[in-house]
C-alpha cells in the first residue's frame, strides 16, 4: 500500500461475496457469458455531495468510501486514469488518492493527470497517494531503510484542519517500505513517526494533503474522524447521504422506468435479494413476480421459510420451484469443487430462463448486486486492482433471457442495504442473517453431494445453529456452520464399533469477509454441539472444530 506488494492485515475489514439472481441457496451465475439489452441506473445522486476516491490497486480502496458514507456523505469509486473532463462533469467536493500496491518509482506504476492539481478541489493521498502527490509534485520519494508495517504510534505536529480536535499522538495503521526524502515546495510536515520524519504533509493555500498511514483501517485511531475532518472541515461537505432519501428517489424512478411492464427477480431469501424484493414491491407491487428455486442445497426448512415469509406476510407474486432432482442428478459423481459451481449455476440458469419465459408481459429483471460485487467482479474502476473473484450478478443477462436489468443496490455497500432493508420492514431474522454460500451445502459437503450425506449435514448445521443462537452468539459471530468431510473413523456406541462419518465445525468473527478469525467459543458449547450432533445424527460419529484463520484459510471449506 505504498510500498513493494505489502499485503496489510486488516482486523475484521473485507467483504461477503455474490447476491443477486440465484437460486433458494444462492447457485450463481459464475463465468456465464452474459449481455445487457439495457442496464438501468435506479440512483442519482446529488453531485455537489461527492467525493471521489481514486482507485490506485489498493484491495481495501473500497473501506475508504465504506466511512466516507458512514459520515452521511456520498463517495464514489473511480479509476485513477479518470480525466480532467470527467472530474469537472462530476463536481466533486473532494478528492481521494488510495493506496497501491507499487512504489511511485516503479516502471509502470500508476501516475495521475497533474492537471488534476490545478483544478482547485480538494486531495486527499492515502499511502501511495501521499507518495504520489509528493512524486508528481517535484517532491522526493526513496525506498526506506526501516519499513513501517502494523500499528505505530503518530505524532501530530500540527492540529488544525485534518487533525483538528485530535490528541498530540494516536496508534496509527502503517504498511509502506518507502519514504519521503524532500517535501514538494509549499508543503509542510503536519506529523511524524519514529521512522517517517514525514507522516502527513499539508498544502492549505492548495488544500492538498497526505497521510502516510491507513486512516480508513479500524487499527487507526480516531482514523474516522481525519476522514471526516477533511470531508467537512476542508472541502465542505454537508451529511446528505441517507437511505431514507435514497428508498423515495429510487422507488420514484423504478415505477417511472417500469410502467405498466413487470419485473422478474430471483429470491434467495438472503439480505440483498430480499431487500431488493420489498424496495421494488414499494415501488410497482404486483408487477414484481418473485422466483425461488428449490435446488435441493438448501438448509433445513429454507424454502417453506421464504415463501410464508414472502408469499404469505408480504403478499408477493412468488414462484417456487422444485428442481432438486436436475440439480442433484448433474452433480451426481462430481467431487471438484469449482466444477460444482459451474454445474449448479449453468443449471439455476436453465431453470430460472424456463421460469421467465412464462411470466406474460416480462421487461426487466431485478438483482441486489452491490458495490463491492461490481468493483470485485469487473475491476470497473480500470484501476491495477486485481479482480478478487467473477460474482454471478454482475455483468448482464443470458442471452437467451432479453430483459433490461434493474439493479437499486449496485452502488451501495452492504450495510447500507441491511439500514434499506429494516426502513421497508424486514425482520432482523433476514436482515441479521448469517451469509450462506451461493452453491449452497454443495460446497460444506466435501465430495460428492448425494441426497443421504445432504441430509445429514443439513441435520448437522441446524444444530450448530440452534445451539449457537441459544448461547446468544448468532449475532455476534460472522458465519457459523457445519462441514460433512470425506472421510470416515471408527467409533464406539453402546459397547459397539462403528465406522462412520466426521463432521467439522466452523465458527468465525469478521466485518463482511474478506479477513475472518476463528471464534474461541466456550468449550461447554463445543460440548453440547459435538453431543448433539453425535447423538442425534444418525451416520456421525466424531466431531471436530476447525481453529484456520483467514489468510491462510477462506471461511469455506471448498
Amino acid at each position: 500500500m505504498g510500498g513493494k506488494k505489502e499485503k496489510m492485515p486488516f482486523k475484521r475489514a473485507g467483504r461477503t461475496f455474490g447476491k443477486g439472481i440465484r437460486s433458494g441457496g444462492g447457485a450463481p451465475f459464475k463465468k456465464m457469458r452474459m449481455r445487457l439489452t439495457s442496464s438501468v441506473k435506479v440512483h442519482k445522486t446529488h453531485p455537489k455531495e461527492v467525493i471521489l476516491v481514486l482507485d490506485f490497486g489498493s484491495q481495501y480502496t473500497q473501506l475508504i468510501a465504506r466511512r466516507i458514507r458512514e459520515s452521511k456523505v456520498y463517495s464514489k469509486i473511480v479509476p485513477y486514469k479518470i480525466t480532467v473532463e470527467e472530474i469537472r462533469e462530476i463536481k466533486p467536493k473532494g478528492l481521494i488518492l488510495s493506496g497501491g500496491p507499487l512504489s511511485v518509482y516503479d516502471r509502470g506504476a500508476p501516475m495521475l493527470d497533474k492537471e488534476i492539481f490545478k483544478l482547485g478541489i480538494p486531495i486527499l493521498g492515502v499511502c501511495y497517494g501521499m507518495q504520489l502527490i509528493c512524486a508528481q509534485c517535484a517532491g522526493k520519494v526513496e525506498a526506506s531503510k526501516e519499513r513501517e508495517f502494523g500499528r505505530v504510534e503518530l505524532f501530530v505536529d500540527n492540529n488544525k484542519d485534518l487533525f483538528v480536535n485530535l490528541p498530540a499522538n494516536i496508534t496509527c495503521w502503517m504498511s509502506h517500505s518507502d519514504e519521503i526524502k524532500k517535501l514538494p515546495a509549499g508543503f509542510v510536515r503536519i506529523a511524524h513517526t519514529l521512522n517517517a520524519s514525514i507522516a502527513a504533509f499539508a498544502n492549505r493555500a492548495r488544500k492538498i494533503y497526505g497521510v502516510q498511514f491507513h486512516p480508513e483501517v479500524v487499527h487507526t485511531q480516531r482514523g474516522t474522524q481525519i476522514l471526516s475532518n477533511f470531508i467537512f472541515q476542508i472541502c465542505g461537505c454537508l451529511p446528505r447521504w441517507t437511505m431514507d432519501k435514497f428508498v423515495d428517489t429510487t422507488v420514484k424512478q423504478i415505477k417511472e422506468r417500469v410502467g405498466q411492464k413487470k419485473v422478474i427477480l430471483g429470491l434467495s431469501g438472503g439480505v440483498d435479494s430480499s431487500v431488493a424484493a420489498m424496495l421494488i414491491h414499494k415501488a410497482i407491487g404486483q408487477k414484481l413476480h418473485c422466483i425461488f428455486v428449490d435446488n435441493g442445497l438448501l438448509r433445513k426448512n429454507e424454502a417453506a421459510s421464504v415463501q410464508k415469509t414472502f408469499q404469505g406476510h408480504f403478499h408477493m407474486n412468488l414462484a417456487v420451484v422444485h428442481a432438486q432432482k436436475n440439480f442433484l442428478g448433474r452433480l451426481k459423481g462430481v467431487t471438484d469443487p469449482e466444477e460444482k459451481r459451474k454445474i449448479i449455476g449453468d443449471e439455476f440458469a436453465k431453470v430460472f430462463v424456463d421460469k421467465s419465459k412464462k411470466i406474460k408481459d416480462a421487461a426487466f429483471l431485478a438483482q441486489g448486486t452491490l458495490y463491492p460485487d461490481v468493483i470485485e467482479s469487473q475491476s470497473p474502476t480500470g484501476g491495477p486492482s486485481d479482480v478478487i473473484k467473477t460474482h454471478h450478478n454482475v455483468g448482464g443477462l443470458p442471452k437467451n433471457l432479453k430483459l433490461e436489468l434493474i439493479e437499486p443496490f449496485r452502488e451501495l455497500f452492504k450495510d447500507e442495504v441491511r439500514t434499506i432493508g429494516k426502513y421497508l420492514g424486514l425482520p432482523d431474522t433476514i436482515l441479521k442473517r448469517q451469509p450462506f454460500p451461493g452453491p449452497g451445502l454443495a460446497i460444506r459437503v466435501i465430495g460428492e453431494v448425494t441426497d443421504d450425506r445432504l441430509e445429514i449435514l443439513r441435520e448437522a448445521d441446524e444444530r450448530v445453529l440452534e445451539e449457537v443462537k441459544k448461547a446468544g452468539l448468532y449475532h455476534e459471530v460472522w458465519q457459523s456452520f457445519a462441514i460433512l468431510l470425506p472421510i470416515k473413523t471408527v467409533g464406539v456406541m453402546g459397547d459397539q464399533r462403528t465406522y462412520e462419518n466426521v463432521v467439522a465445525i466452523r465458527c468465525v468473527s469478521s466485518v463482511d469477509g474478506m479477513t475472518a478469525d476463528w471464534v474461541k467459543l466456550p468449550p461447554e458449547l463445543l460440548g453440547v454441539i459435538a453431543n448433539r450432533i453425535v447423538n442425534e445424527v444418525k451416520g456421525v460419529n466424531r466431531v471436530v472444530y476447525d481453529i484456520s484463520s483467514k489468510p491462510p484459510s477462506t471461511i469455506e471449506w471448498e
